[in-house]
């Protein structure tokens, strides 16, 4: 888990300075959500970023898909790649850090929120460059595959979700360069994740030169 929150912090520029006043969020169209701790709001955040998702790539041809609107921007096929990659880091560390004791007396030493975790991810305002393990080749041609890839490791995830009580992912303390986090954390974090990228895939499509078809 460390080792994977080091590399996510290595390439998004969180900003988790939200004041305690700010009661909501917003999600990636701009509706107020308000997390709750539990895995219910889990699941419904899980949703509604894989709608988000296949919402903002839908119909989208191949020329759409591999469209760059500069040397260094990515395309919605690169992003969409680097969803799936990511999407699966993060899985799979979360899985081996909930493997181990855990530590419920660290839970004080949490302080990131998690509204503040969502806010950060989802704030477009800071850029900075993927790692190229994580980087996105382009690779996907059509978006029934690129889905088909999205759902098979969303469903992986929510099967997992399911296995483990909310008091086992609110115990696992771990340590990242924004502070101690839970597992609860890790998990929110891949959704939102994708809710950030998405908003990247807008952006791509807003471009003037973005193919008409």
């Amino acid at each position: 888990m460390n080792k994977l929150l080091l590399l996510s912090a290595a390439f998004l520029t969180l900003s988790f300075t939200t004041t305690e006043s700010t009661l909501q969020t917003k999600h990636i169209h701009g509706e107020a959500i308000v997390p709750q701790n539990d895995k219910v709001f889990l699941r419904d955040y899980y949703r509604e970023t894989k709608n988000q998702l296949k919402k903002s790539i839908k119909g989208l041809s191949t020329a759409q898909l591999q469209y760059k609107p500069s040397a260094s921007e990515w395309s919605v096929s690169q992003c969409l790649e680097h969803i799936i990659k990511t999407e699966k880091a993060i899985f799979g560390m979360t899985k081996e850090a909930l493997e181990k004791p855990a530590n419920p007396e660290r839970k004080d030493e949490v302080k990131v929120t998690d509204q503040q975790l969502i806010d950060g991810m989802t704030d477009r305002s800071e850029k900075a460059e993927a790692p190229a393990m994580l980087t996105g080749t382009g690779s996907y041609q059509d978006v029934a595959t690129a889905l088909k890839d999205f759902q098979a490791q969303r469903t992986e995830i929510l099967d997992y979700i399911e296995t483990v009580p909310l008091d086992e992912l609110r115990n696992h303390i771990n340590d990242s360069p924004f502070g101690p986090v839970d597992s609860y954390h890790s998990i929110l974090f891949i959704a939102a994740h994708t809710a950030r990228h998405t908003l990247q895939i807008e952006e791509v499509k807003s471009k003037d030169t973005f193919p008409k078809e």
